[in-house]
C-alpha cells in the first residue's frame, strides 16, 4: 500500500508523526513537498526565510533518501492549484492513503479541507497529525466549556494533561523496501526556488535536522541552566536560537520538551528553575498555536480583543520608515532593527521592546509591525509573530493591562548595561560611554529621538482608556 506523506512546516525525518505512522503501516512511503509562489506575497514570506526551507531541503532529500524515501516536489502558481496537483501526483504514484501534519493558520486549514474533500472524492483515505503542538488545539477548555484567553490558565490546564503522560518523541521511521534510491544531487530543489527572492544567511544559521539537534544538544549541555538570567540580554548567547528550525520544522517542540525534562529529573514546572522558565516558553509556543483555532479571526488582520479595533492608530508613512530602517534615534531601537536587517533574527527582548515603541509611543498599527517582521524574519510564524505583536500592542491576550509600556532608554539601560550590543550594531557610537548611550542627547551624525516617550506614553494611555469596553 503506498502512502503518499505530505510535507510542509515539518522538514525532518525524526519525530515527524505523518511520516513515522505512514512507514510504520505499510511499504511505499513517497513524500512531497509542494511550493505555492502565491504564497510568498500573500504570507509575506522573508526571502532568508525561502532560502532556508530550500537549505533544509536539500538535506531532508537526502535524509529522505537513507530510509529509501523519494521527495517529489511540486510547484504551483497559485493556491487553487493545490489540490489538483496533489491529486494528480497521487493517482501517478497509486498512492491509496494522503498522511500530512496539521497547520492551523486559517488559509492552511481551508486549503487543507479542499485537498481532502478531493482525495475523498477520488477514493483516496487522508489522515492528519498533530507536530507543532503538544496538545492538539481546541481540546483546552475551562470550567464553562470556554477557550483560554490568558496564559497562566492555559498553562495550568496544559500542565495538567501532560504532566502525566510520557513526551518522548517519536524515532526514525522504518526504512522503506525496494531497490535503493539513488543519492540525491539536488538540482530540483534549487530549480523549485530558482524565481523567488532568497537571503543567504548560511554561516548564521546553517540548515538541516542534524544541525538543529546539534543546537538543541549545545544549548542544554552549555545554555539551558542559565537561561533565566541570561535570556534577556541581546549581547549575550543565552537563549537557544531553536527558533528557525521550530518554524520550518527542522526540530519539533516535542523535542525540546523532552530534552529539557531529561534535564530537569522529569519535571514540569518545578526543579531547575531555569530548565522550567525554557519549558514555559515552549508553553508560550503552543498557546499562540491554540489561539489561531479557537479565535479564527485573529488571522483575518483582527485583534483578538475586538474592542481595540476602535484605536486610533496613526498611519504615518515616514515615521513607519525610520522605524523599519533604524533611524528613530534610540540606540537600543535602532541596534534591534539592524540585527533584524542582518540576521533576519532579532533578540526576544528586543522584539518586544521595538513593536512596544512602534505601538504605544509611536501609535502605529501593529498590523503593519507585524508584517514587516514577517517579511524579515528567518524565523517568521504566523502564531508566535501575530501573537508576540498583539501582545505588545494589548489588542491581544493578556493579563496585563493597556498602560504596561516599556521605556526603551530604561531596557537599554537594564539589559544591555555595557552597550555592547548597541555598539556591536552602531557602530557610529564607539566613540560615547556606556552611560551616553542610555542617556539621550544630541549627537552629531545621529537623529534626536523622533518621540518624546512620556507625553506618547500618556496619550497611549488615555486613549486606550477612551475605548469602550464590552
Amino acid at each position: 500500500m503506498t502512502t503518499l506523506v505530505w510535507l510542509r512546516n515539518d522538514l525532518r525525518v525524526n519525530d515527524n508523526p505523518a511520516l513515522f505512522y505512514a512507514a510504520e503501516s505499510g511499504e511505499g512511503v513517497e513524500c512531497v513537498y509542494l511550493w505555492c509562489r502565491e504564497y510568498v506575497k500573500r504570507h509575506a514570506i522573508a526571502p532568508a526565510r525561502i532560502d532556508f526551507v530550500r537549505r533544509n531541503l536539500l538535506l531532508l532529500q537526502q535524509d529522505l533518501a537513507k530510509i529509501n524515501v523519494r521527495l517529489h516536489l511540486l510547484q504551483v502558481s497559485k493556491a487553487a492549484e493545490i489540490p489538483h496537483q496533489l491529486l494528480r501526483l497521487a493517482q501517478t504514484l497509486a498512492a491509496e492513503r494522503l498522511f500530512f501534519n496539521v497547520e492551523y493558520p486559517l488559509d492552511e486549514r481551508e486549503r487543507d479541507r479542499v485537498v481532502v474533500a478531493s482525495f475523498h472524492s477520488h477514493g483516496i483515505e487522508t489522515k492528519f497529525f498533530h507536530d507543532r503542538v503538544m496538545i492538539p488545539p481546541g481540546s483546552l477548555r475551562n470550567g464553562k466549556g470556554e477557550a483560554y484567553r490568558v496564559f497562566t490558565a492555559f498553562k495550568r490546564k496544559w500542565l495538567e494533561i501532560l504532566a502525566p503522560v510520557n513526551p518522548a518523541p517519536l524515532g526514525l521511521p522504518v526504512r522503506q523496501g525496494g531497490e535503493q534510491i539513488a543519492s540525491p544531487q539536488g538540482g530540483e530543489v534549487n530549480r523549485l526556488f530558482a524565481n523567488e527572492p532568497q537571503g543567504d544567511l548560511s554561516q548564521t544559521w546553517p540548515a538541516g535536522e542534524s544541525h538543529a539537534n546539534k543546537r538543541l544538544k549545545d544549548f542544554v549541555a552549555q545554555g539551558l541552566l542559565e537561561y533565566q538570567q541570561a535570556r534577556d540580554f541581546p549581547a549575550v548567547a543565552g537563549t537557544s536560537s531553536l527558533s528557525p528550525y521550530l518554524a520550518v520544522g527542522a526540530i519539533s517542540p516535542r523535542q525540546c520538551l523532552f530534552a529539557a525534562l531529561m534535564s530537569n529529573t522529569g519535571e514540569w514546572n518545578t526543579g531547575n528553575e531555569n530548565i522550567a522558565s525554557w519549558i514555559n516558553e515552549l508553553i508560550w509556543r503552543d498557546f499562540y498555536q491554540h489561539l489561531l483555532i479557537d479565535f479564527p479571526y485573529v488571522c483575518k488582520h483582527r485583534p483578538m480583543q475586538a474592542y481595540t479595533d476602535a484605536f486610533p492608530w496613526r498611519h504615518n508613512t515616514d515615521d513607519f520608515q525610520r522605524w523599519c530602517e533604524g533611524r528613530t534615534g534610540i540606540p537600543i531601537i535602532d541596534a534591534a532593527m539592524r540585527q533584524l536587517q542582518q540576521m533576519g533574527w532579532m533578540h526576544n527582548r528586543l522584539r518586544m521592546i521595538v513593536a512596544m515603541f512602534l505601538t504605544k509611543n509611536l501609535q502605529i498599527d501593529w498590523r503593519l509591525g507585524e508584517e514587516y517582521f514577517m517579511r524579515n524574519l528567518i524565523d517568521g510564524d504566523f502564531a508566535a509573530n501575530n501573537g508576540g505583536w498583539q501582545w505588545c500592542a494589548s489588542t491581544g491576550t493578556d493579563a496585563a493591562p493597556y498602560f504596561r509600556i516599556f521605556n526603551p532608554f530604561s531596557q537599554s539601560a537594564r539589559f544591555d548595561p555595557e552597550g555592547r550590543f548597541i555598539y556591536q550594531y552602531l557602530p557610529e557610537l564607539a566613540s560615547l560611554s556606556s552611560r551616553q548611550l542610555h542617556q539621550p542627547i544630541d549627537l552629531p551624525g545621529y537623529p534626536r529621538p523622533m518621540v518624546d516617550l512620556a507625553k506618547s506614553r500618556k496619550s497611549t494611555i488615555r486613549l486606550f482608556a477612551q475605548l469602550s469596553r464590552p
